[in-house]
């Protein structure tokens, strides 16, 4: 799910997005993921655009959710996903409705980062797994992101890993740091209520 300031730049992009963007990183969403205390059937990839992330996993029934149109058609019609037009902060999913999920390389971009992280707690079954890959505005690449998305006005908001850790710890979730650089992995298992 992109913010609201920046969904017509992923709409406008979503033909060459798949072009410029290096593949997801695999290995370490499958090391979040790992983190759930319970099996992984069903999977959201919330502002999962054109399926970049979900391209990367095997296994898990997986649910692209954006609020870009053009990216969902390249899901749908590229990939092959399921995709639903969403809200980041407003998931169309019911309660405890799914096993994961992920948000990958997005996170900066939404709007509302709290209501996303209280939605995916409340579609979360207790012990699904929350992950999220996103980038650090400390590391010496992260400023530089920083700065590029600031200078096409974006409303990008970035979070360090522990930041984000702290964040994930607030919204009900037993975080973890998976792994660390300019691209980073933040875990959380939904703590029973």
């Amino acid at each position: 799910m992109h913010g609201l300031g920046d969904v017509g730049f992923f709409d406008r992009m979503a033909p060459l997005y798949d072009r410029v963007m290096p593949p997801a990183n695999g290995e370490a969403l499958a090391a979040g993921l790992a983190h759930a205390t319970r099996p992984i059937d069903r999977l959201l990839d919330v502002g999962g655009g054109s399926g970049r992330a979900a391209a990367a996993l095997t296994g898990p029934e997986i649910t692209v959710v954006d609020a870009s149109l053009g990216m969902l058609d390249r899901a749908r019609g590229v990939r092959g996903l399921s995709a639903v037009a969403g809200d980041a902060g407003r998931l169309p999913f019911r309660d405890a409705s799914v096993d994961a999920v992920m948000i990958v390389d997005a996170f900066h971009h939404l709007p509302d980062q709290e209501a996303a992280l209280r939605e995916a707690a409340r579609v979360l079954a207790p012990g699904g797994a929350l992950v999220i890959r996103e980038f650090d505005p400390d590391h010496p690449l992260g400023r530089a992101l920083v700065a590029a998305e600031n200078a096409i006005r974006m409303t990008s908001q970035f979070k360090t890993p522990r930041n984000l850790a702290a964040a994930l710890d607030d919204a009900g979730f037993d975080p973890r740091i998976v792994d660390r650089g300019f691209g980073y992995t933040v875990a959380g298992v939904r703590r029973e209520d």
